[in-house]
């Protein structure tokens, strides 16, 4: 009796699973399921043969290098934390420094059908340290970074504030409102070394409702020898990238803007960013409405 019972909840499990393959992806998000977990269904239903892509697709682990959403911890590449309904990508870095970490190709918060940001959130793009008042307990931290690549957003609102960089370059960004005021200081120029470090941490494409990549453990700065951000498009709120230091880096070829106000200032670099060498170039205001949704 055991193991026809067994047998017949197995079976309850298969039957419940391949009824789910066969909804279309409006049902699937409808359930709960984030994008990539919705498209992995009817990539299998659609092409299914054997149970060997069932097995290597729909029960293998959740993994940064294929896109999956979750909560990181550099430098593993399986997350600390993933859930159906989970949709932000997380990145935590520590005191193990990882010498590339590249991400391009993705879309953020409402910029796809049916996505919405996290509850009370109203950032899309979060990248940095962390301020003192996240908790009294908490002490402030930053990313360290040898080379950042912010290329070719689509954003609202981009901010860049309470920042050290030795060699900032803004070049190329159009804007609908634009107030660049950074200070001249004298911040060191810096790579990330580290001996044995971590793997280098890589993913394209994807659909996400919040990227954050950020130094979360109190008083411990993450760091990283290159961080590279291409070609990634967002809708619903702000990007802001805030307590970085950097060796260079370089702002190229970004669309920032939504109200079609130029007064507003949608792309804003702040007094508390700090720079040896400044390069600002061929940067324009350009009225524009908000990002499309895709």
């Amino acid at each position: 009796m055991a193991k026809v019972e067994y047998a017949h909840t197995e079976s309850a499990k298969w039957r419940a699973c391949w009824t789910a393959l066969k909804l279309p992806y409006t049902g699937l998000r409808a359930m709960g399921l984030n994008p990539q977990t919705a498209i992995g269904l009817l990539a299998v239903g659609t092409t299914a043969g054997t149970g060997a892509i069932v097995n290597e697709t729909l029960l293998s682990e959740a993994s940064f290098s294929r896109g999956d959403p979750g909560i990181y911890s550099a430098p593993l590449d399986t997350p600390v934390f993933a859930a159906a309904e989970f949709n932000t990508l997380r990145l935590d870095l520590g005191a193990t420094s990882v010498g590339l970490v590249e991400i391009d190709s993705i879309s953020l918060g409402t910029s796809y059908t049916g996505s919405t940001l996290p509850s009370g959130e109203t950032n899309v793009i979060i990248i940095g340290g962390l301020p003192a008042v996240v908790d009294p307990a908490f002490t402030e931290t930053y990313l360290e970074v040898g080379t950042m690549y912010v290329d070719r957003w689509r954003c609202e609102t981009l901010a860049i504030t309470n920042s050290e960089i030795h060699r900032l370059v803004v070049k190329g960004n159009a804007s609908d409102g634009q107030s660049i005021s950074a200070v001249a200081g004298v911040p060191r120029d810096r790579g990330i070394n580290g001996g044995n470090r971590a793997d280098d941490m890589l993913t394209s494409g994807g659909y996400y409702d919040q990227l954050k990549i950020t130094s979360a453990s109190s008083g411990v700065n993450g760091k990283v020898d290159v961080l590279k951000l291409t070609n990634l498009y967002s809708k619903g709120g702000g990007c802001v990238i805030d307590r970085v230091k950097a060796g260079t880096m370089e702002v190229t070829l970004n669309e920032v803007g939504g109200d079609s106000d130029l007064s507003t200032k949608a792309f804003t670099i702040a007094t508390s960013v700090i720079y040896k060498s400044f390069v600002n170039e061929s940067n324009v205001e350009v009225a524009m409405g908000v990002p499309a949704v895709q």
